[in-house]
C-alpha cells in the first residue's frame, strides 16, 4: 500500500506563475493543459480559500455528465434528430417564461 501512496501526485505542488490579462483571463501553460487534457473552453470550478483561489478543471466531470445524458437518452430510445426537433418549442417556452409576453425582433433564422 505504501508504494501506491508514493506513486500518487503530491497533494500540493507549485507549478508556475501566470498573470491576469486585460479581460481578466488567466493563461494555463501548455504543458499543464496537455498533462490534464484541457482543451480550449474547458470549464473550471473557482474556489476561494482565504486570500487564495483554487482552480479545478471540470472537464472530466463535464465529460462524465455528457456521457450520462447520452446514455440516458439512448436507453430511452431518443435519437439526436428527435432531441433536436424539440428545440424550437422548448426555446419558445423558455423565452416566454423568461420574458413573458414581450416581443423581441431577431434576425436569426428559425432552425427546424
Amino acid at each position: 500500500m505504501a508504494a501506491h501512496i508514493a506513486a500518487e501526485a503530491p497533494l500540493l505542488e507549485y507549478l508556475t506563475t501566470t498573470k491576469i490579462g486585460e479581460k481578466g483571463q488567466l493563461t494555463v501553460p501548455k504543458q499543464f493543459r496537455e498533462d490534464l487534457g484541457l482543451a480550449t473552453g474547458a470549464p473550471f470550478a473557482v474556489l476561494r480559500l482565504g486570500d487564495g483561489l483554487i482552480l479545478l478543471p471540470e472537464q472530466k466531470r463535464f465529460d462524465q455528465l455528457c456521457a450520462q445524458i447520452s446514455a440516458s437518452l439512448t436507453a430511452a430510445g431518443a435519437t439526436s434528430e428527435a432531441v433536436l426537433a424539440t428545440l424550437p418549442e422548448t426555446r419558445k417556452r423558455l423565452y416566454a417564461r423568461r420574458y413573458g409576453g414581450r416581443t423581441v425582433v431577431s434576425n436569426q433564422p428559425d432552425h427546424k
